[in-house]
């Protein structure tokens, strides 16, 4: 018996591919999802020369979809914030492409740098800014779909979030 391990390998494994799960076309699980986002952004001619900026409030553009879920892709320039919301009964991974950002919650704040990410269940109350002088880039991934983004109040002394106002952000 090896001391290791109770099971060993003889032969190569990659030769069983019944043992072997076929690659998914499109992310199922949360660790593909933010695997999704890890890759888009290691390809920037892909969404490099689609970003624009607007100056009155943050640019977006969808980016992809697949079956259930969305990509896109979110400029920010300097003091461009979302406002305290949710996105419904849509989870996400926020992952930020170019500059900083920063997500605040009714408990804490993270600074959120190039290669950074951010995974929330429906239902997560956040703000998310650019506070830096520099402007940002950030790619979002929501599955289901991003189909509503409820603005919340964040109350800090409670630990808590309280809807404001409906609509899309």
């Amino acid at each position: 018996m090896n001391s290791d391990s109770d099971l060993q390998i003889a032969g190569d494994l990659l030769e069983v591919p019944h043992l072997l799960r076929p690659r998914r076309e499109h992310p199922e699980t949360v660790a593909e999802f933010a695997g999704l986002a890890r890759a888009v952004a290691a390809e920037p001619a892909q969404w490099a020369p689609l970003v624009r900026y607007n100056a009155s409030s943050r640019w977006y553009h969808r980016l992809r979809t697949g079956p259930g879920y969305e990509v896109w892709l979110l400029s920010w320039l300097p003091g461009q914030g979302t406002g305290a919301h949710d996105h419904g009964p849509s989870s996400g991974v926020l992952t930020v492409l170019a500059g900083e950002l920063t997500e605040r919650t009714a408990r804490t704040e993270h600074r959120l740098g190039a290669g950074a990410q951010r995974v929330f269940a429906p239902g997560y109350a956040h703000e998310v800014v650019n506070g830096g002088l520099e402007p940002a880039v950030s790619l979002h991934v929501y599955y289901p779909g991003l189909t509503e983004m409820p603005m919340r109040a964040l109350h800090a002394a409670a630990g808590c979030a309280t809807p404001a106002a409906a609509g899309l952000g």
